[in-house]
């Protein structure tokens, strides 16, 4: 594929057909990753289906993508090294393809959005907001019990999981979407910013019924960070006087809305005992943080580890941690790539904050929920998670198109 200068960009000279299908490929792999709770799920057809279209229409796999690709390589050896004895367990096996698989996805994600980023990112943005409103209703739905025997298909434990396995996933997915929401309420005109208002609220209130504690934390958190990189980067004084202004206005509104929520009994009871820190399965010898010392102390001594989905064999429950569990399933070799290919996504990622980039509205959302992803991994299994793995391509992908912005800005200048 041919590639043509356009101010300070370099897009792809492809036939606008080309160009057009390939930006509603991603719009729909965006909004096909709200629906998992059935495997294989839409999203592994979609992303199938644009892989090998963008593979036929041209893809570049850029120099700066090798540290990505190289560790997520060794990653995946040692997952399948620890893997081999237990290859007979149709699990396991299952276990290994989509790890595989994910990391076809971020490859995947880092070339596409590489080039005609502001576009394709803004399609890709468009889909996760939709998959947002998909997966927010289906919640919504459950839980009010608002359709026939939704509530036993879209609710778990009393808690909306909607289109998700498990209401934690659903709550970190929500993240993303609400804060593209949010970007929009607080920057956009006011018919935009009046429908974005619409979509926050449905997909804050999918959170909160998904009685997530670490999904109401990441939302918080990381509106908090988006917001206040919004103010520091924003080149305009009336910009910034209107995202303080409009953010304040939201804080009330969602305190508003929360307190009249509350009123209701059944939310009240759940919501106080979600957010109590007291939780039984985390306390204890062999409770969340009782298995983290535990199985530490059990990595630093098998090379190999013990193999996927092995260690509620030696303990009662799961690892509860993306870290400890690398260690756990590939040995040593998995344990050190896998943190080592996060935390230098983190590092790099800091680094393009202030980066001035067409894209940088959307860039400092997804970085947002990137991070909070990557706090989250602390204290849950994250390791097959769409949309983390979206995100790190993502990221990989707007670095090397920053990169490539920033040398034709300069090259201009010097003209």
């Amino acid at each position: 594929m041919a590639y043509a200068a356009t101010g300070n960009t370099i897009l792809p000279s492809a036939a606008p057909g080309v160009l057009a299908l390939q930006r509603a490929l991603l719009w729909l792999v965006g909004a096909s990753g709200a629906i998992v709770f059935i495997e294989p799920s839409p999203y592994e057809f979609s992303t199938l289906v644009a892989i090998v279209i963008f593979f036929a229409t041209g893809m570049r796999l850029r120099l700066v993508f090798m540290p990505l690709l190289a560790l997520l390589i060794l990653l995946n050896i040692g997952y399948s090294i620890g893997a081999i004895p237990f290859f007979d367990h149709s699990e396991v096996a299952n276990w290994i393809a989509t790890s595989w698989y994910m990391s076809v996805t971020v490859m995947f994600f880092a070339m596409v959005l590489a080039e005609d980023t502001a576009a394709r990112l803004d399609m890709l943005r468009r889909g996760l907001v939709v998959g947002g409103m998909i997966a927010s209703l289906a919640a919504i739905a459950g839980y009010f019990n608002l359709v026939p025997g939704g509530h036993d298909l879209l609710t778990l434990y009393e808690r909306a999981r909607g289109t998700f396995k498990d209401p934690n996933v659903l709550g970190a997915f929500l993240i993303l979407p609400a804060l593209f929401a949010l970007q929009s309420v607080v920057c956009d005109r006011f018919g935009k910013s009046f429908r974005s208002t619409i979509a926050l609220g449905i997909i804050a209130l999918a959170i909160l019924l998904a009685f997530s504690r670490a999904a109401w934390g990441g939302l918080i958190l990381t509106s908090v960070f988006m917001l206040a990189m919004m103010v520091v980067t924003s080149p305009l004084p009336a910009q910034r006087s209107r995202i303080v202004l409009m953010t304040i206005a939201a804080v009330i509104v969602v305190a508003v809305l929360l307190a009249v929520l509350l009123s209701f009994d059944s939310i009240s009871e759940m919501f106080k005992q979600r957010a109590s820190f007291d939780q039984s399965y985390d306390e204890g010898r062999f409770g969340r943080f009782g298995r983290y010392i535990l199985g530490a102390q059990m990595a630093l001594d098998l090379p190999l580890g013990i193999g996927p989905l092995q260690f509620h064999t030696y303990f009662p429950e799961d690892t509860h941690n993306s870290y400890l569990n690398a260690f756990m399933s590939g040995g040593w070799l998995s344990g050190v790539c896998y943190p080592a290919l996060v935390f230098i996504t983190v590092i790099i990622g800091f680094r393009h904050i202030f980066v001035r980039v067409p894209w940088q509205r959307t860039y400092l959302a997804i970085f947002a929920a990137f991070l909070a992803t990557v706090g989250e991994a602390f204290i849950i299994d994250t390791d097959h998670w769409r949309h983390f793995w979206m995100m790190l391509g993502a990221m990989w992908g707007m670095f090397a198109a920053a990169q490539r912005y920033s040398t034709a800005a300069r090259a201009e200048q010097v003209r």
